[in-house]
């Protein structure tokens, strides 16, 4: 008899977790996330915080049910490491885009670039640059800009944290940045050559954390696709528990049969303030559900993690 071919939407079962990948340079965070869905055998994938194609580094993956827990990793702290180059300005910013103009100097000195650097530690307003994922009308900006178009965009707050001068080597120089989620490290490079008088670009950059992830703990998409080749894949998903960084309260059997039906149950151990959450988990260990502490020490279930499935 002839064997059946695998069905289009083939789920393969695995654990539910999260994986830190170091994104290759010229991927989107998309191809990582097709990539993804091979390797672990789910559609269930998504990313925590795009990377442009020209960046390399740290882009943490929610698999299978983890992906209902995004909402509680979303805008965490993220540091990059990245080269600016000064003199030269281009249309989208960084080292991908059409030089638009050249400096010839004067070039500023080391004491002038890091007050520059000072100024925008802290709240600042950015515009978000042209050839960029947000939409306008509907319509992704970078769209508009590939038709030779220009808009007017409303500017958003973001917060530096830390802005660090690594090495100053004209015409280019080394910063780390650490910053609020949603932040261009490209908008930084461009708006400091403007300050500075000579005009910048995003020459590189590399994400080295992203909220818990850490780029030394990512895994490269060699090392990712020889362990699917080997069926060892799984043994790199980091379980939910690890990465919430929520206090744990173990549950009993009639109290996982409550939650798991949407229901409340009386908070456990010592009084926890109204509003925060805690990470509720079965008895072999296993992640149930993220619960709110309401007023009364109740536990209310915010999220609640579906049975594994059955194995065959």
């Amino acid at each position: 008899m002839a064997r059946k071919s695998r069905p289009r939407h083939w789920e393969r079962n695995g654990p539910s977790g999260f994986v830190g990948v170091d994104k290759p340079q010229g991927w989107t965070s998309h191809d990582v996330v097709d990539a993804a869905r091979r390797w672990f055998g789910t559609r269930q994938v998504g990313h925590l915080g795009t990377l442009d194609p020209l960046a390399t580094g740290v882009l943490p993956l929610a698999l299978r049910a983890a992906t209902k827990l995004v909402p509680f990793l979303e805008g965490g702290e993220k540091v990059y490491v990245g080269t600016i180059r000064l003199g030269e300005t281009t249309d989208t910013l960084d080292a991908e885009g059409e030089i638009l103009s050249r400096s010839e100097g004067p070039w500023p000195g080391e004491a002038d670039v890091r007050e520059a650097l000072g100024h925008f530690v802290g709240e600042i307003e950015q515009i978000p640059p042209m050839y960029s994922a947000v939409k306008r009308d509907g319509v992704p900006l970078h769209k508009l800009a590939r038709q030779g178009r220009e808009v007017e965009r409303p500017p958003k707050r973001v917060r530096i944290d830390r802005l660090e001068l690594l090495d100053f080597s004209l015409p280019d120089i080394d910063v780390e940045v650490a910053c609020s989620a949603g932040t261009y490290v490209r908008v930084i490079a461009s708006d400091l050559g403007a300050r500075l008088g000579c005009g910048a670009h995003l020459k590189n950059l590399c994400r080295t954390r992203s909220g818990p992830f850490t780029l030394e703990d990512a895994r490269t998409e060699e090392e990712l696709a020889a362990a699917a080749e080997r069926g060892e894949v799984d043994r790199f998903v980091i379980p939910p528990v690890e990465v919430l960084g929520f206090p744990i309260v173990q549950l009993g059997e009639s109290e996982v049969r409550t939650v798991r039906h949407g229901g409340e149950i009386a908070s456990q151990g010592p009084p926890r303030r109204p509003g925060s959450c805690i990470a509720a988990v079965e008895p072999g260990g296993r992640l149930l559900a993220v619960m709110e502490v309401r007023p009364g020490r109740r536990l209310h279930p915010l999220r609640v993690l579906p049975p594994l499935a059955p194995q065959g």
